[in-house]
């Protein structure tokens, strides 16, 4: 079979590989479909651990080809999303139901090899079905909504709250949706490219804002700004210095921040602590998707959250290379790899 495989920091190949065989435990799975996220571009460029050579992609969905011995909610033909991050149970972690912080967690298209490939092997305590009428395109996004689930269960938003998320990619405008569900009535996408801020405001944000244009900070949480005096919540999705920098300053007096967001791994910023200090301003982090996947599934099984406005292309195994080592194209919002395409 073809899989696409990191075989160290900028050697991104797609190669002629053996198809994997289940234990007693494991699905194998057809990929349908298969996200690129930006973690895949920061593996590639050595800015995120792993554990090369491993066949990259967390974020996918398939047919159920063949199971283990031990399988025993599962059978061939069913459609699947994989929730991708493996935790012990055992660790102190893992006791205190933080398994998103497990000592020993091992990430499927990380640690073991992906959904960046025609198969891949799913334990079945990490397989959640999804209905067979689903566009096949639509289960790769269960991943990153998890993760917006989590992010957005993290920042306590309320009924009648304002939210401001930066950041014009999936995550950001997955959450703009979960942020309307959660009964925000003024929640603000922000990003420079015009297309992505139409977009949002086609999916559910009730503005949006170019940092381009003028002082984000007066135009966003000034007096007569989008939201006066700053938001009650704000979601940092860009994983970049300068959203990271602007969100806190964003939010009102005894506001939450959530990021969200992967910067590489050892970049820095800059924080004012006498600024969060005096405006008691909440910063949270939050990390994968524990306990989530499967309403992630639902919400994306049910229609809930509209994914089809945000696939951007949908490639063949052999062309992901170019799309990994280089940075989205302007207005993109997510690529799909579909192995079933050559």
């Amino acid at each position: 079979m073809k899989a696409a495989r990191l075989e160290a920091i900028g050697g991104f190949v797609v190669r002629e590989v053996e198809k994997p065989v289940p234990g007693p435990d494991d699905l194998l799975v057809r990929v349908e479909a298969a996200g690129i996220c930006g973690t895949d571009r920061h593996l590639f460029h050595g800015e995120f651990p792993c554990r090369p050579p491993v066949t990259l992609g967390h974020e996918f969905s398939g047919i159920v080809e063949a199971i283990g011995d031990a399988v025993r909610d599962f059978r061939p033909g069913m459609r699947i999303t994989g929730d991708p991050n493996i935790a012990c149970g055992r660790c102190a972690q893992c006791r205190r139901g933080r398994v998103n912080l497990c000592e020993n967690l091992q990430a499927i298209g990380i640690h073991r090899d992906g959904g960046f490939a025609d198969y891949v092997l799913v334990p079945q305590r990490q397989a959640y079905e999804l209905p067979l009428s689903l566009p096949p395109e639509h289960g790769a996004f269960c991943e990153p909504l998890a993760c917006c689930l989590h992010g957005v269960d993290m920042a306590g938003i309320e009924p009648g709250s304002s939210v401001v998320v930066l950041g014009g990619g999936v995550i950001g405008m997955l959450t703009v949706q979960l942020a309307r569900l959660a009964g925000a009535t003024a929640v603000v996408l922000v990003t420079r490219q015009a297309v992505r801020r139409q977009l949002a405001e086609e999916i559910g944000a009730t503005h949006s804002f170019d940092p381009g244009t003028g002082d984000a900070i007066e135009g966003i949480a000034g007096k007569s700004g989008l939201v006066p005096c700053g938001a009650d919540v704000v979601i940092e999705c860009a994983g970049v210095a300068e959203t990271m920098m602007l969100a806190p300053k964003l939010a009102r007096n005894g506001g939450t921040v959530v990021i969200l967001g992967v910067m590489p791994q050892g970049e820095k910023i800059e924080i004012e602590p006498f600024d969060l200090l005096f405006r008691e301003v909440k910063i949270l982090t939050s990390f994968l998707n524990p306990h989530v996947h499967g309403r992630a599934a639902a919400l994306i099984a049910s229609g809930t959250i509209k994914v089809d406005r945000l696939i951007s292309r949908r490639i063949g195994i052999n062309d992901l290379p170019d799309a990994v080592a280089n940075p989205p194209r302007p207005g993109e919002v997510k690529v799909l790899v579909m192995p079933g395409l050559r």
